[in-house]
């Protein structure tokens, strides 16, 4: 029989059940061989030493009740959970996988059992051809309908689970592809918003935007500075969308919304460090900054 579950991978959902619902061990057994469909069904000494584990780790609690333990998720594990969402996600499918493998093996088993059965059957025969056909052969008969019958059954069931399994992975990559699209699309327009911000607002911030945009303002007098925001302030409106562009998409929008916010703190540290910051520009920063936190806040369905 294949593994069930891959290295860590029974660990993370033992995580998931728990952060469905607190659960004793025995009910944490009973719903791991509901969802194999009865299929599998780990043993005790399987589920609570890790159970055991993930408490010493501070992954998850337990409370006694009514003489058992009753063991809830901490926010250490709901943290670690959603770090490992797209792998969570790969577990779904994993086990539904596992139930096809589970269910094609015990078919297999009812197959062979069916095909020795059929051959004692003629055996049986061969050498009672003459007499009627007695209550025991009819018990043979009735065996082998049955055994037809599961086979069947359990053929459909595995069939049915791998088009599910099949048609929720699709949906899961068409979500995250379409959230990774929308993260990126909004990511870029507020990053153009900043640009233009920066651009009226002059000095460090108005340098950072002329700097994102290939160019940097001189230098020098007043109206030197004011040009070149005003022509910073153009082009950060015509090239906002290509900003981050060499950035290429990971496949998960977690991730590349982190790439997104490296670079644009990377590049407003580079322009402060290269041109010097003063006590001004930091609170014209915040402003702006504190504005842009508001909008990506709102995007993402967080209050500002």
């Amino acid at each position: 029989m294949p593994p069930v579950f891959a290295h860590g991978r029974l660990r993370l959902y033992l995580l998931k059940l728990l952060d469905e619902a607190p659960r004793h061990g025995y009910e944490v057994i009973r719903l791991l061989e509901e969802r194999f469909q009865g299929l599998y069904a780990p043993s005790a000494g399987t589920v609570y030493p890790r159970l055991a584990k993930l408490e010493a780790e501070g992954l998850v609690t337990h409370a006694t009740e009514g003489g058992r333990k009753v063991y809830s998720i901490t926010d250490a594990g709901r943290a670690e959970l959603s770090d490992r969402g797209g792998e969570l996600a790969d577990l779904e499918v994993e086990i539904r996988d596992s139930v096809t493998e589970l269910a094609a093996e015990i078919r297999d088993d009812v197959r062979g059992a069916a095909g020795d059965l059929r051959r004692e059957m003629r055996a049986a025969a061969s050498a009672s051809a003459t007499r009627v056909e007695d209550e025991s052969w009819k018990a043979a008969k009735e065996d082998l309908r049955k055994a037809r019958q599961e086979w069947k059954e359990q053929a459909r069931r595995a069939k049915d689970e791998s088009r599910r399994a099949r048609e929720e992975a699709q949906q899961a990559r068409r979500q995250a592809k379409e959230a990774q699209e929308r993260a990126r699309e909004e990511v870029q327009r507020i990053a153009g918003q900043l640009q233009e911000q920066f651009a009226r607002s002059g000095g460090v911030l108005g340098s950072l935007a002329g700097a994102w945009l290939g160019g940097a303002p001189a230098a020098g007098s007043a109206d030197a500075s004011a040009a070149g925001a005003d022509g910073d302030a153009v082009r950060a409106s015509e090239g906002a969308s290509e900003w981050a562009a060499d950035l290429a998409a990971t496949g998960d929008p977690a991730r590349d919304l982190d790439r997104l916010l490296d670079r644009f703190r990377d590049e407003v540290r580079d322009a402060a460090r290269d041109r010097g910051v003063t006590s001004a520009q930091v609170a014209e920063a915040r402003r702006h900054l504190e504005a842009a936190c508001g909008r990506l806040a709102t995007t993402f369905g967080a209050r500002p």
